[in-house]
């Protein structure tokens, strides 16, 4: 990871440190080295990465001593950067890729290290898998966690992933995605699928071509999207759905209000405006501001700012905060969007997210409220250090789905522990307590759990999800932002009245957002010096 962040391990550049979404809220079949998840089912419905091209239980004599005791190992930082085919040129901010010309196994050997000295659960890595009998640091990476299982049966490592180190620079600096613009909902990870538009991104191929939210997916490229199943069909639907190159049309058919139209719409660099619907609205008990927020990037730093700055100048008194689809992203920021919900009388000298690591890493001093802006590198960054304007509230109302991951449910979670009333309406949010250094090597971004966040009060026992005060579905009948749209409706009421609207079994169908789950993370950066 490269300017503004770290690079692996570099010590005079900001840390990145990300907590990360577990498997289910991404479509099965989501390979490693990166793109976007795609449709079918691997072995492992709980792993991110492809199964190993490898048998996973060589005779032990093909184990070398390293293989047995990664602690033979020299340190990670060895090995970094010595890759079997070395990158040339610059990377996207114009620096000498750092490559030098290495082997496979010293890409094996780097990743092997690294997990020793990092993981959570490091002991807990099987010994049993051999560097020479892999032919890919992506399949040799996927085994290197936890095959633990929590008390229900499920994988305690759900949140193993890598993506390349170009498409995570653009996506976390430029809030850059290749793609069309449009975020899915879907029903499951198999046929029938039922998949709904929710968002479609301002100026996107998306937009141009007409989707709308509660728009349902019909056909890719003429084949039946909703019932195909063989492997020809699913292959011809990842790539139209999800394209590796911008430029390339692909054609597809919808349905809105049970009439069926068609699309072309081609692949693109896609600007993520990541705060969106900034409204005052008029309420019988005073103004109440409202922002929808998708994403804590870069980007969104100066976004928040400006809208604080409106929400404070019209003297809002109450404020909801729609993070339904808010896969998480940078702590800071959420440190920053915190501190300008509460202001300085309840967060002063408290903790906003410790995070807790192995017993070989060096505990981090903890993220208090931040006060002034980090100044995050982005097209349109705010002045580090600039004072952020803040509203001072004791209680705030977020909006929620299990789309909310990550920093968004650290914002929760650490201003309940300053002592805000945070009331959710919505569902119970993803749960993601756990989190990981993104490191870059030989054009890969490797993401392994390192760490556990807590609240001020040591609360962050949330694997399952923060539940919500009020349960009320999604509504994809009615934009965002429109004060008649379920959850808005919803929050505006029971505000004044304290009362939840009556839960409605039909209306609770579970649905998924469909992301790549690096897109579904919490972002710790070392403070400047």
């Amino acid at each position: 990871m490269r300017s503004p962040y770290a690079h692996g391990r570099s010590s005079t550049a900001p840390r990145l440190i990300a907590s990360l979404l577990a498997a289910a809220a991404v479509l099965a079949g989501c390979g490693g080295g990166g793109g976007s998840p795609g449709v079918g089912a691997l072995p492992d419905p709980t792993s991110q990465q492809p199964p190993p091209t490898t048998n996973p239980n060589p005779p032990i004599g093909a184990a070398s001593p390293e293989d047995l005791n990664p602690n033979l190992l020299a340190a990670s930082t060895t090995y970094a950067n010595m890759c079997a085919k070395p990158r040339t040129g610059v990377d996207l901010f114009g620096r000498p890729f750092p490559d030098k010309q290495g082997t496979l196994l010293d890409e094996l050997k780097f990743l092997r290290a690294w997990a020793n000295e990092n993981y959570l659960w490091y002991n807990e890595i099987p010994n049993t898998y051999r560097m020479a009998e892999f032919t890919s640091a992506l399949d040799y990476f996927a085994v290197l966690k936890s095959p633990a299982l929590t008390e229900s049966g499920q994988a305690k490592d759900k949140y193993h992933f890598t993506y390349t180190t170009e498409e995570w620079d653009k996506l976390q600096n430029s809030g850059i995605d290749l793609g069309y613009g449009v975020t899915w909902k879907r029903n499951s990870a198999t046929a029938p699928r039922t998949w709904l538009v929710t968002l479609v991104e301002p100026g996107s191929p998306a937009a141009a071509a007409g989707l709308q939210r509660g728009d349902m997916l019909l056909k890719v490229d003429g084949v039946d999207f909703v019932n195909g199943t063989d492997a020809a069909t699913v292959a011809k639907i990842n790539a139209g759905l999800f394209p590796e190159t911008a430029g390339t049309p692909h054609t597809f058919t919808l349905q809105r209000g049970g009439t069926n139209y068609d699309v072309t719409m081609t692949g693109a660099d896609v600007v993520v405006d990541p705060v969106k619907h900034v409204q005052v609205l008029d309420t019988p008990t005073g103004k109440v501001g409202y922002l929808s927020f998708e994403t804590h990037n870069a980007v969104s730093e100066k976004e928040l700012v400006d809208a604080f700055a409106t929400f404070r100048a019209a003297a809002v008194s109450d404020l909801v905060l729609d993070m339904r689809y808010n896969g998480g992203g940078l702590l800071y920021v959420a440190s920053e969007l915190s501190y300008m919900i509460a202001g300085p009388a309840q967060t002063t000298g408290k903790t906003f997210e410790r995070l807790q690591y192995n017993d070989k890493t060096p505990q981090q001093a903890p993220i208090p409220f931040l006060s002034t802006a980090y100044g995050f590198s982005s097209p349109n960054p705010v002045r580090s250090g600039t004072v952020l304007p803040y509203l001072g509230l004791k209680r705030v109302t977020v909006l929620t789905t299990p789309g909310t991951c990550s920093a968004s449910e650290a914002v929760i979670n650490g201003l309940r522990g300053a002592d805000i009333q945070v009331d959710i309406i919505g569902s119970q949010t993803c749960g993601k307590p756990y989190g990981f250094t993104p490191t870059a090597n030989c054009g890969t971004t490797y993401f392994s759990i390192e760490f556990k966040g807590v609240n001020h009060k040591g609360f962050g026992d949330f694997p399952d999800g923060l539940a919500a005060t009020c349960q009320v579905a999604d509504d994809l009948s009615k934009p965002l932002g429109d004060r008649s749209e379920g959850l808005l409706a919803a929050a505006l009421a029971y505000r004044e009245t304290g009362t939840c609207p009556p839960a409605s079994r039909a209306r609770q169908v579970p649905m998924e957002i469909v992301r790549h789950p690096a897109k579904e993370i919490s972002i710790y950066t070392r403070p400047r010096n």
